[in-house]
């Protein structure tokens, strides 16, 4: 029998106007659930009224962008994941209108195998230019990236992101399934720089596990939290935590709002592994150790005595950095990678 998940934990708004959180609540480090978040949305409402109407109040908006889609056959149960020998996708991407794909979808609502239908990742302003202005979250000065996410009964394989992530189911169903960070070697991840959305993925099939294949998912799951969210409710997933998302019912959307609490000419980490794979993990364990202490020293203990013996204008890249010492050192790496 498989261990049993904990709940996550559920809160209060916290914000004086419906659709706000406080800024406390913005830059927590632990998951968390807001249930009516966005029930006053126009888009819930309509979706608490009935698919169609969902369906209907979307097409409002839509002005003929296309969108990326990822369509996968009956077989696949919904789960958008590798070929069986991970060299490719079980599924295949097509750019389309979006009223072509709720179309398709539509088609799909009363079968029970049906092809599975999934818009991910779409700029809300781009593609539905209008439906923030009444139906959105007030984030206070963060400049957030809102997505839009529709799609059939999916299954989104567990993985992680660099930025802080506020997930408001505005129609249908979702159940989330979040792990922290530290359960990585329990999660069974898939290849860093092949996977299905630019993101690894645990290669763990959450609905049938393979406990021989897979024995320390058990362990994962001792650590992880589980909630169901309805239209409305809204989930915050902090940077780096792992979630597996399910849609549940035969039409769902999802809108979410991504930010960073670090500047926009900070790089992300993902490229300092890449470059780290390239220079640093084949070497002799003994390298690796000092690499490690250097790491350590420089980047994951800093303390301010590591460069008081340097004047502050010879301390070049050791000097706390900002937009122009970014550009700068930008450009040194790529000079010194041009080999």
């Amino acid at each position: 029998m498989l261990p049993v998940a904990k709940p996550i934990r559920e809160i209060e708004a916290g914000g004086k106007l419906p659709g706000a959180l406080s800024d406390a609540l913005l830059r927590a480090t632990e998951p968390y659930i807001v249930r009516g978040l966005a029930a006053h949305w126009p888009l819930v409402e309509a979706a608490r009224s009935s698919i169609d109407a969902a369906d209907a109040y979307l097409r409002r908006f839509y002005q003929g962008a296309t969108v990326g889609a990822m369509l996968g056959k009956p077989e696949i149960r919904g789960r958008f994941f590798y070929n069986q020998d991970l060299s490719g996708f079980n599924y295949y991407s097509a750019r389309a209108r979006l009223d072509a794909v709720l179309d398709e979808m539509k088609g799909y609502r009363e079968n029970p195998r049906p092809a599975a239908i999934y818009v991910g990742s779409t700029t809300v302003d781009t593609v539905l230019p209008g439906l923030r202005a009444n139906n959105d979250i007030d984030l206070g000065p963060r400049n957030a990236l809102a997505s839009i996410w529709i799609g059939n009964q999916t299954r989104i394989a567990a993985h992680y992101d660099l930025p802080d992530n506020l997930a408001v189911v505005a129609a249908g169903r979702r159940r989330f399934t979040l792990f922290p960070p530290e359960q990585l070697a329990n999660l069974y991840v898939g290849p860093l720089d092949f996977n299905p959305a630019g993101q690894a993925i645990s290669l763990v099939d959450f609905a049938e596990p393979d406990d021989e294949r897979f024995p320390r998912f058990r362990e994962a799951l001792r650590h992880a939290q589980v909630a169901e969210l309805d239209a409305g409710d809204a989930i915050f997933i902090p940077s780096m935590w792992w979630h597996h998302v399910e849609a549940l019912t035969p039409f769902n959307v999802l809108v979410n709002y991504w930010w960073r609490q670090s500047p926009a000419y900070m790089d992300t980490p993902t490229n300092a592994l890449m470059l780290a794979l390239l220079t640093t993990r084949e070497l002799p364990l003994e390298q690796r150790r000092a690499w490690q202490e250097l790491f350590r020293h420089y980047i994951f203990e800093p303390a301010e005595e590591n460069e008081a013996h340097l004047p502050p204008h010879a301390r070049h890249a050791l000097a706390p950095l900002d937009e122009e010492r970014a550009r700068a050192l930008r450009e040194t790496l790529l000079n010194r990678l041009k080999r």
